[in-house]
C-alpha cells in the first residue's frame, strides 16, 4: 500500500489562500480564534491540522485521535512479507503538538451538528466552527457469512490494524511449506485499489525464500484490477507459478467462511487456506455515522472546492471516507485533501470564496524490494465531483527494464519518507 504524490503542486494549490508560507513552524501557541476540531489523527486529520495552524495561527485546532500512536497502513504489506519492522510504520503526535495543536487521545462518541459539537469518550466536550471528519474506512458488517470477530482474528484483513499486520506475518513464518496462502478482495470503491496485489506480490516473495512450495490465490470480487497488466507481466516474470488470480466470473467472489477450518467459499469453489488474509467490502469509518455524513452508498459526498459535506453544513470530509470523484482512496489522496480543506476553511472563516484546485496524485506498488510499479494522475474539479484529466492514468511503461523497476522501487521508499516526515515531523 504505497502511494505518492507531486508535493509541489499541491502546496501550491494549497497556499491559494496566501498565508500558507506566511508563517514559520514550529507555531508554539494557539490563536484566540475560531476554533476548528478535526477528528482522526490519520494522512488526512493530522495532515489538516498542521495545515490549518500555518495557514492562521489564529485557528485554534483541536485533533481527536483514538490511539497515542498511529501506525501507517503505506508499506504495511512489506511489514506482512519481513522485509520491514512495524516500528517504521508507527508515529506520534509530539511534532503536531510543537506545531500548537492541541491533541487529545480519545474517541467520538456523537456529534451534534445543530450545536457545532463533538462529545468524547473521555468526558470532554469540543465546540467548533467548522469539524473536520478523516475517519478512514470502515468493514460492512455481514458482507461475508461467517466472518465475525473470530474469523477476523484468525484470517486477518490487516488492512486497518497493526496488531493485525504482526499476525498475518506471524502466520505466514508459522505457515508449513506447502501451505496455501488465500486472500480476498474486495469490490471497489475501497482502500488503496492495488493494495491486495502489492500483497499477493509480496508474500510471493515471502514464500519463493523461505516457502518455495507453497502458493499465492487471489479471490476477486471484480473481473478486473487497478495496474492489472502490469502486475500479471511482473508475477510472470518474478513469480511463475507462485500466484493465481480467480476474477469474479471465474468464481472469485467470497460468500462464506468456516474460521474453524480456514475454508472459504465462492459461487464455484471451496479453497482450503493456510493461512488467510480476508479484506471485506468497506464504507466510510464510524465518526461519519456519528456525523450524518455518510449517504445511502456508506460514503459521504462533498463539495470539491472545500471538501464540505454535501448533508451537513459546517462539517468537511476528507481521505478514504469522502466521494471525490475519480481520486484514489489512499494516503497520499488524503494528505492532499487535508491541505486543499485547510485552506478552503481559513478562506470560509475570514468570508472569502475558496478556489479550484488542481490535484495530482501517484500510486506506488512494491512487486518485490527492488522491483516497484507505478500510476499517475491528474484530477481538476468538473461538475461537482474531481474528474482525472483526459488521457486517463500514466503507468509505468508495460517494457520498463529491470533497473527502472528498481528506481521506482526507490522513488517508493523516498515518496513514504516525506509523506511520514511532512504529516508526523
Amino acid at each position: 500500500m504505497n502511494t505518492h504524490f507531486d508535493r509541489r503542486q499541491l502546496i501550491k494549490a494549497a497556499a491559494a489562500s496566501a498565508a500558507a508560507a506566511a508563517f514559520p513552524s514550529p507555531l508554539l501557541a494557539q490563536g484566540a480564534g475560531p476554533s476548528v476540531v478535526v477528528i482522526g489523527g490519520g494522512f488526512g486529520g493530522a495532515r489538516c491540522a498542521r495545515a490549518l495552524r500555518k495557514v492562521n495561527p489564529n485557528i485554534k485546532v483541536t485533533l481527536v485521535e483514538t490511539n497515542a500512536t498511529y501506525t501507517a497502513p503505506p508499506e504495511s504489506n512489506a511489514v506482512i512479507a519481513g522485509l520491514i519492522d512495524i516500528k517504521a510504520q508507527q508515529f506520534g503526535y509530539d511534532r503536531i503538538k510543537a506545531d500548537g495543536v492541541d491533541v487529545i487521545i480519545s474517541t467520538a462518541t456523537a456529534i451534534d451538528p445543530a450545536k457545532k459539537t463533538v462529545y468524547l469518550a473521555n468526558g470532554t466536550t469540543l465546540n467548533y466552527e467548522r469539524l473536520v471528519i478523516s475517519p478512514g474506512i470502515a468493514f460492512k458488517a455481514d458482507a461475508i457469512e461467517g466472518y465475525d470477530k473470530t474469523a477476523m482474528a484468525a484470517m486477518p484483513p490487516a488492512y486497518n490494524n497493526g496488531e493485525e499486520v504482526i499476525a498475518l506475518h506471524r502466520q505466514l513464518e508459522e505457515m508449513d511449506d506447502g501451505g496455501t496462502v488465500v486472500i480476498s478482495s474486495p469490490v471497489n470503491p475501497a482502500r488503496c485499489p492495488p493494495a491486495p496485489y502489492e500483497r499477493a506480490s509480496l508474500i510471493a516473495h515471502f514464500l519463493k525464500i523461505k516457502k518455495p512450495r507453497s502458493k499465492v490465490i487471489i479471490l476477486d470480487a471484480k473481473d478486473s484490477f487497478t495496474m492489472q497488466k502490469l502486475f500479471e507481466a511482473a508475477w510472470k516474470e518474478l513469480y511463475p507459478g507462485l500466484i493465481e488470480w480467480v476474477g469474479l466470473s471465474q468464481g472469485g467472489a467470497l460468500i462464506n467462511v468456516d474460521a474453524a477450518t480456514k475454508t472459504l467459499s465462492t459461487d464455484f469453489d471451496k479453497y482450503q487456506a493456510a493461512v488467510a488474509s480476508i479484506i471485506p467490502p468497506q464504507i466510510a469509518g464510524r465518526a461519519a455515522g456519528l456525523a450524518g455524513v455518510a449517504d445511502r452508498t456508506g460514503w459521504c459526498p462533498v463539495d470539491p472546492l472545500t471538501f464540505e459535506s454535501r448533508l451537513q453544513a459546517g462539517i468537511h470530509v476528507i481521505g478514504d471516507a469522502a466521494i471525490a470523484g475519480g481520486m484514489p482512496r489512499s494516503a497520499s489522496a488524503a494528505s492532499s485533501q487535508a491541505q486543499i480543506c485547510a485552506a478552503a476553511i481559513a478562506a470560509q472563516l475570514a468570508g472569502n470564496k475558496p478556489s479550484a484546485s488542481t490535484l495530482t496524485s501517484s500510486c506506488y506498488s512494491l512487486i518485490a524490494p527492488d522491483y516497484a510499479i507505478s500510476q499517475k494522475g491528474t484530477y481538476r474539479p468538473v461538475d461537482d465531483q474531481y474528474t482525472e484529466a483526459e488521457g486517463g492514468p500514466v503507468l509505468s511503461p508495460q517494457n520498463s527494464t529491470r533497473e527502472m523497476r528498481r528506481a521506482e522501487a526507490q522513488q517508493a521508499g523516498e515518496w513514504y519518507r516525506t509523506i511520514t516526515q511532512s504529516v508526523f515531523g
